[in-house]
């Protein structure tokens, strides 16, 4: 199934360790995301969307500062700058968040983004673009789930629950964009070293 607790565990626990030796703004930004486990470049998102009022998809540089404080970043004035300055290409002020987004994501092979894709298309039943409750009827077997089995939920508090995997701690609103699907496994893809090992997973968690 989605990226597992021991590869989010890792994953954790090497960004924070290479925090420690990075200097680069960008990449301090990155791990401090991947510190939190798969969902940490997504979350982060989440907050940015929240705090476009005006549905832009840009944010200026206060607006940027203040989503970087209320997901709790560890990130200095200067830094801020720095990296707003980075995404910021053509100077005008604003910096687009989903380029930003994109060059947060650990950079992946196209191996990698192919099969994380055709893992989305297998989910996507209606091809619109979104995995939602529905579409997961008939792909993802909710009757193996433990807590059903136990009768402590229903099938569609599986579903839900599963969708959750891949949104955002702070708002879960059970639809999964493409986006998020691959922000969520770039986090995971970030935890694992082999090309190879990384395509086996996602076939077996996927049937693919």
């Amino acid at each position: 199934m989605p990226g597992t607790a021991r590869h989010d565990r890792e994953m954790a626990i090497q960004a924070k360790r290479n925090l420690t030796k990075t200097t680069d703004p960008v990449e301090r930004l990155r791990l401090q995301c991947l510190a939190r486990g798969s969902a940490g470049i997504k979350g982060l998102g989440r907050v940015f969307r929240i705090m476009d009022d005006d549905n832009s998809r840009t944010l200026d540089f206060k607006e940027f500062v203040k989503g970087l404080n209320d997901y709790a970043m560890m990130i200095d004035k200067e830094e801020a700058q720095e990296i707003f300055r980075v995404f910021d290409r053509d100077g005008s002020g604003t910096i687009d968040f989903d380029e930003f987004l994109v060059t947060l994501r650990p950079p992946m092979s196209n191996a990698r983004k192919e099969i994380i894709m055709q893992a989305f298309r297998k989910l996507d039943k209606t091809g619109d673009g979104i995995v939602t409750i529905e579409d997961l009827r008939g792909v993802y077997n909710a009757k193996h789930h433990p807590k059903y089995q136990n009768g402590d939920w229903t099938e569609d508090q599986v579903f839900r629950a599963f969708l959750d995997n891949f949104d955002s701690p702070y708002d879960k609103d059970g639809k999964v964009t493409k986006d998020e699907f691959l922000n969520y496994y770039a986090g995971v893809s970030a935890s694992v070293d082999s090309d190879a090992y990384f395509i086996l997973m996602m076939k077996k968690s996927w049937k693919l």
